[in-house]
């Protein structure tokens, strides 16, 4: 598990917090005993996908000392939009802040009322962890993954229409070791991406898609938010 604004085709804004075992743009508390409370508007979806969305969201918060409230406010710090783009997103942490009113801070691309449970958890909690901190897991520096470059640029100008640069951002890029505390690489958190054996050196090399919080994103999260 870790952190960075880096997300698809967003840019980097704010002031990084690193804890001692990953890095995280997190939302302080105005008190430590009753924890932040974050504002959610979902825009639109049916009502299935609004209390999917609601359910996967809180699977955080049974580890942080945080917690979601789900309102119509405008001005919600979190403001997630539903579509049909293929793509899913969210801003980083107390980015969602720097995000004009009039625009969503999350994007959830492809879920519908037929889409099953274990997809809802691994894309829901997968951006909802991005909303309170967390960043791409796979671009720790501890990672190590032997990926095959030319391989990963065929695969996502493919499968997700990305530029090189999105590329780079999303999958190449890792957080620098001076300025990042980090563990071991966790490949079974939920905010790693899936790694193909096709998409690594020699094919001997890959990560599901997990699709539910590890022990360590669970300790992590605890940390960040006692």
């Amino acid at each position: 598990m870790g952190h960075s604004n880096l997300h698809f085709q967003l840019r980097p804004y704010g002031k990084y917090y690193i804890s001692s075992l990953h890095q995280v743009l997190t939302w302080k508390p105005p008190n430590r005993e009753n924890g932040r409370v974050i504002r959610v508007k979902i825009i639109n979806g049916t009502p299935k996908i609004k209390e999917k969305i609601q359910q996967y969201a809180n699977v955080w918060t049974e580890y942080a000392n945080l917690s979601f409230v789900f309102v119509p406010d405008a001005d919600a710090e979190i403001r997630v939009r539903c579509d049909n783009s293929g793509q899913s997103w969210s801003r980083v942490g107390t980015d969602c802040l720097a995000t004009p009113l009039s625009l969503q801070t999350m994007n959830l691309g492809w879920l519908t009322d037929t889409t099953s449970d274990e997809e809802f958890s691994r894309v829901i909690t997968h951006e909802f962890g991005h909303a309170i901190g967390c960043i791409h897991e796979h671009q720790s520096p501890a990672g190590g993954i032997p990926w095959d470059r030319q391989a990963v640029y065929k695969h996502y100008m493919g499968s997700q229409g990305w530029s090189a640069e999105q590329v780079n951002i999303n999958i190449f890029n890792l957080y620098s070791r001076t300025t990042t505390q980090f563990s071991d690489f966790d490949p079974d958190s939920i905010m790693v991406y899936s790694v193909p054996a096709a998409l690594t050196i020699n094919q001997n090399y890959s990560t599901p898609w997990n699709t539910h919080l590890s022990e360590t994103d669970k300790a992590f999260i605890s940390e960040i938010y006692p």
